[in-house]
């Protein structure tokens, strides 16, 4: 197998044309094998692998830059800068991150995690490129989903004003994680259709061309002419018209048309896009059919694609999905709106139910917040579904256009606290800092899959001014059915009580607390246990009667300590009874690596055998 002795971008300089395509044809087979038993991102992996091949070909790498927007699609980039036989551990804790690393390797020059970047990373090491007077490509490859972001048009009309090399690759394949929407969806669909141009083009030039002495001077000058040329056969052209130089549409499988395309741009004295066009999960018949479900995937088997293990319970995603379609029923002015995520945040069966009440704003989380708020001010009662760390895009927006008027928006924050396998990027750790930051905005986080509906019903139906629900990743918690307490504004909810510890957990800590609950009881200790339920407004009122009557408060959360519930909670606390001793169980002040979130939960200590022993050693009892 050639795939076998590539060790770096020397070994696939090497290679002739068939011995390219058999190269990648391994390396989609490799992919496959791995990802089937690790789980990850494979449909735009599958995508990329000549385009990859491509630049490691066109370009010296590690001196010239490749940056990947997003950065899920970098499998290949991995493998064929000498990460190959590191793919067994994969996203698993320990192992090689499923997106680019600095700190991983010198062939990945930016961290990537999020969308719409990787333009304004390319300018800015242009930039300084340029003003340390150093000579090197740089490369920033940007998905037609990721052009949805508004960061991705800010940093192309800065590119514009470039007067040195630097190449942005438009990666098109009609796709983000679900299908992509809007106005720039229709541009590119438009360019696609307009390949005649290209092919008018490609033999006018190469008719004229033959033409003895003056064959030449007449290409010369066509080529003069060709942004005329192209407002008439192709509508638009908004790249040109911002001033950056655009070449394709091309096919995105063609390596050594890539290649030549690569070394012309790298020639040019300012910003050029090259547009190529790829297939999502090629050379894999199910990711082809369904590149959305292949997206991010758990383990699964490669006969079939099947997933490996089936999901025995509903997910906090599921029960969400099923309450939201049912409020919707009974109350017109619900819509829902989602950030190019429909099915990741559970809202397709909204979508289904209600097109005319859901809006997909595409990968634009800072106009999803602001046109939510304007739907509020209008009358309508909207529901944002979003990932945790996403949502960190939009607090500005949260801040200024929803809390300062006090708007009616309701934010479903999906994969808060650890998400394991995806990473830094990715672990819903923040949330409840940014979120309890802004005045006005009330957080709750429900204990179960009960109260994720009570929560979520009062935020529709009852509460009308900003409110966040945030809930974890996974199967939703399905124990403590029997305490049900209505929801009333700011107050938490005594599940048991006791004497010398007060547990008060809120959202998924609450299973763990009643685990802690369990095993202080084995050891005599007697613990009053409590569901925090609102984040903010904090129940102080609560919080002081349990600081006058017990030795030892230990507050729990799966966020990180700093700005979030524990803190928040002390401070009351030491308000009025500054004796009384208290616990946090929180996160680190650090970002969190890729894992198994189990693993992750015990190598941070807040698992329940760690808060155990913590609380043990706060009591003074050590055998």
């Amino acid at each position: 197998m050639i795939l076998d002795h590539i060790e770096g971008p020397w070994d696939v300089k090497e290679l002739n044309n068939k011995e390219l395509e058999q190269l990648a044809a391994e390396i989609r087979q490799f992919l496959l094998e791995k990802v089937s038993q690790t789980g990850g991102h494979l449909a735009s992996n599958l995508g990329v692998v000549e385009l990859t091949l491509a630049l490691f070909c066109a370009f010296d790498l590690p001196k010239d830059k490749v940056i990947w927007d997003v950065g899920h699609q970098s499998y290949t980039h991995k493998i064929l800068s000498g990460r190959k036989d590191l793919f067994d551990e994969l996203r698993q804790y320990g192992g090689i991150s499923g997106f680019p690393k600095r700190k991983e390797s010198p062939y990945d020059v930016f961290d990537t995690g999020h969308s719409s970047t990787s333009i304004s990373a390319g300018v800015g090491m242009a930039q300084g490129r340029d003003l340390l007077g150093e000579d090197y490509a740089v490369v920033s490859v940007i998905g037609d989903g990721a052009l949805t972001g508004g960061m991705a048009y800010e940093a192309l009309n800065n590119a514009a004003t470039m007067k040195k090399n630097f190449i942005i690759i438009l990666n098109d394949n009609n796709m983000s994680i679900s299908k992509n929407v809007g106005g720039m969806s229709r541009y590119l669909n438009d360019l696609r259709s307009g390949e005649g141009y290209n092919d008018l083009k490609k033999n006018v030039s190469d008719t004229l061309s033959r033409i003895p002495v003056i064959g030449g001077d007449i290409v010369d000058k066509i080529s003069r002419t060709k942004n005329g040329i192209k407002q008439l056969m192709i509508p638009g052209m908004l790249f040109e018209n911002m001033g950056v130089t655009y070449i394709g549409p091309l096919d995105g499988h063609d390596i050594r048309g890539m290649v030549r395309i690569f070394k012309e741009a790298r020639k040019m004295d300012h910003a050029v896009l090259i547009h190529m066009r790829t297939k999502k999960g090629k050379g894999y018949p199910p990711a082809e059919r369904s590149p959305e479900r292949f997206h991010s995937v758990e383990p699964f088997d490669l006969e079939t694609g099947k997933p490996k293990t089936k999901k025995r319970f509903p997910s906090y995603t599921d029960v969400f999905s099923k309450e939201l379609v049912s409020l919707a029923k009974d109350n017109p002015r619900v819509v829902a709106v989602t950030a190019a995520m429909p099915e990741g945040t559970g809202l397709k069966a909204f979508a289904r139910e209600y097109p005319d009440r859901f809006f997909d704003v595409g990968i634009a989380e800072q106009h999803a917040v602001t046109s939510a708020a304007g739907m509020a001010a209008a009358g309508c009662k909207p529901v944002v579904a979003v990932y945790s760390s996403f949502l960190q895009r939009g607090y500005d927006q949260i801040l200024h256009d929803v809390c300062i008027q006090n708007l009616p928006v309701v934010f479903a924050v999906d994969r808060a606290g650890l998400v394991g396998s995806d990473g830094e990027t990715h672990q819903g750790i923040f949330d409840l800092s940014y979120l309890t930051s802004i005045p006005g905005m009330t957080v709750l986080a429900p204990k179960n899959l009960w109260e994720l509906r009570s929560f979520l019903r009062f935020a529709v139906n009852e509460y009308e001014g900003p409110i966040a629900i945030r809930y974890p990743r996974g199967e939703a918690y399905r124990g403590l059915k029997d305490h049900q307490a209505p929801v009333e504004y700011g107050r938490g909810e005594i599940l048991a009580k006791g004497e010398r510890v007060a547990l008060v957990a809120v959202g998924s800590m609450v299973s763990t607390a009643l685990h802690v609950y369990e095993s202080l009881k084995t050891y005599g200790i007697s613990c009053t246990l409590v569901n925090g339920r609102f984040i903010k407004p904090i129940d102080t009122m609560l919080l002081k009667d349990l600081a006058a009557g017990h030795e030892l408060v230990v507050t729990m959360e799966e966020n990180v300590l700093q700005g979030g519930f524990g803190l928040a909670a002390t401070a009351c606390i030491h308000e009025c009874c500054p004796d009384t001793k208290v616990l946090n169980i929180a996160l680190p002040d650090a970002y969190v690596e890729h894992g198994n979130v189990t693993l992750l939960r015990e190598n941070l200590g807040i698992d329940s055998k760690s808060i155990t022993e913590k609380i043990r050693k706060c009591l003074g009892i050590t055998e």
